[in-house]
């Protein structure tokens, strides 16, 4: 009888721990919202957010503006950095925001050392800069408090090389000098977006006379891993450009990113034309940025200089934030410390033109239909409407299984339609590999459009010309009572948070 007892008992809570871990199964593994599985690698929530500043600003002011150089020795005099006015960086910031950008990232430190703040780690800094508008313009600190003024997103630019520094090419300069300097950025704002670092690694330079030649191994030099986890702790936002690691240089510095672009990429193995494209398979989520510049000299400022037209940047503009990539875009100061008008009104056009182009979103009118909607979960639906309802948290999505789907979008009466602007909900990765857009008068006749423009992804955010150029995209339009967007095909069942059509 006892040992009938005990087996009853030891039974019971065997099933008993079975009835918990069933229970626990379903508590890890339920998914009440039916929410898709997302397509590995996903970015972070600061590449998200990195990703959604768009378009922003360059500024590439300092020793070099005073020397005509683009690349100073590192043996310049202190006090030729002698600005002729109190330099502005709030009339820097105002200027690029008329053109539509969302921030700016302010060049403070470049390959030749000379600090634009009073930096701990050298004298080659505005401590000893030629007159007093240089010495008490501490640009970081001034450029952060604009742009929280400004509400616009701000970073900084540190040049990992230093022509300058004694020390470049031994321990100590990592230790005692550059991470030291970009804790001291850190310090000037945790609400920093961006901290970029090119890829140069050494070469000619002055370094403090010791020699005048050195190179490094930058992908262990600069000890990147511990840069990273010490500026996040700072500012967690903040994104590492370029040797950080976080967000990948485009391929060019003409403005243009490839048609097809993904986000993903294999770090270290990709060649400058997949930094263009991306790599659809890539273990990493590190999508693209275009720095190019808005004037047709150097990167830094250089008499009779001139701006580039204003159709020029908006096909930059196409080519890059259209597709999937970010664009910063080069406006550099000149020796009074502020933005030359010829680029402030230059600017200014630009805004206009985006406006008027891309400002009245015609699909918030529109009638949505899918051939396919996932149902809807406990606290989450996946309707047609949510790609027109300006939440950019919602989305429609197809159901597991489904890799191709049409979504229609109508009007009673005809629009004059130029652009199709495509998103996917990033969060869960980038999915689209084919779609095509087809526009109609009576929906039963439909027209391609985009000409020979490679519909392959989307990802973050892309933009069609419908008649198939971004050098003359405007043109004059197509009368339209029906767009249908078809994703062909799709890594997994499609996901699009938002459609704007104009």
């Amino acid at each position: 009888m006892m040992k009938k007892t005990l087996l009853t008992l030891s039974l019971a809570l065997v099933a008993a721990g079975m009835n918990a871990q069933l229970a626990l199964k379903q508590q890890t593994l339920g998914n009440p919202d039916n929410e898709p599985l997302p397509v590995h690698p996903v970015p972070s929530e600061r590449q998200i957010k990195w990703n959604e500043t768009e378009f922003y600003a360059f500024f590439h002011y300092g020793m070099n503006t005073f020397t005509n150089a683009e690349w100073g020795n590192g043996d310049e005099d202190e006090s030729r950095y002698a600005p002729t006015s109190k330099p502005n960086p709030e009339q820097w910031l105002s200027a690029v925001k008329a053109a539509g950008m969302k921030g700016g990232i302010a060049v403070v430190k470049h390959h030749d050392g000379f600090c634009l703040w009073p930096t701990k780690t050298t004298e080659h800094s505005i401590k000893k800069a030629g007159n007093e508008n240089g010495r008490t313009a501490n640009i970081p600190q001034l450029f952060g408090d604009a742009a929280r003024k400004l509400d616009m997103k701000y970073g900084f630019y540190i040049s990992p090389w230093d022509r300058n520094s004694y020390y470049y090419g031994l321990d100590e300069y990592v230790t005692d000098v550059f991470l030291k300097q970009c804790a001291e950025l850190a310090e000037y704002g945790s609400d920093q977006f961006e901290m970029w670092f090119d890829g140069a690694n050494g070469g000619t330079g002055y370094y403090g006379g010791r020699t005048n030649n050195v190179q490094v191994d930058k992908s262990i030099y600069y000890d990147v891993p511990n840069l990273r986890d010490s500026v996040h702790k700072v500012c967690p936002n903040c994104v590492m450009w370029g040797e950080g690691g976080e967000a990948r240089w485009i391929g060019n510095e003409a403005g243009y990113a490839g048609e097809t672009n993904w986000a993903t990429i294999d770090r270290g193995s990709a060649s400058q034309a997949q930094l263009n494209t991306g790599m659809e398979n890539g273990w990493i989520w590190e999508a693209g940025e275009s720095d190019a510049k808005a004037t047709d000299k150097g990167w830094f400022w250089h008499s009779g200089e001139n701006m580039k037209s204003a159709e020029t940047l908006f096909k930059m503009y196409l080519e890059t934030v259209g597709r999937n990539a970010t664009l910063i875009l080069n406006c550099p100061p000149n020796t009074a410390g502020l933005l030359p008008d010829a680029t402030v009104n230059r600017l200014k056009e630009l805004g206009n033109m985006l406006t008027k182009r891309l400002g009245t979103n015609l699909a918030k009118d529109a009638t949505v239909e899918t051939s396919d909607t996932r149902s809807a979960g406990a606290a989450r639906n996946y309707e047609p409407e949510n790609i027109t309802d300006g939440d950019k948290d919602s989305y429609w999505a197809a159901n597991d299984g489904v890799n191709s789907a049409t979504i229609t979008l109508s009007w009673q009466q005809p629009k004059k339609v130029r652009y199709v602007m495509l998103q996917e909900p990033i969060r869960l990765g980038q999915r689209v590999k084919a779609f095509r857009i087809e526009t109609s008068e009576d929906g039963t006749t439909w027209t391609r459009r985009g000409g020979d423009i490679a519909t392959t992804t989307i990802g973050y955010k892309r933009i069609i010309p419908l008649n198939g150029s971004t050098s003359a995209s405007y043109g004059n339009g197509y009368s339209a009572k029906y767009v249908r967007v078809t994703i062909e095909d799709s890594k997994s069942c499609p996901l699009i948070s938002n459609i704007e059509i104009y």
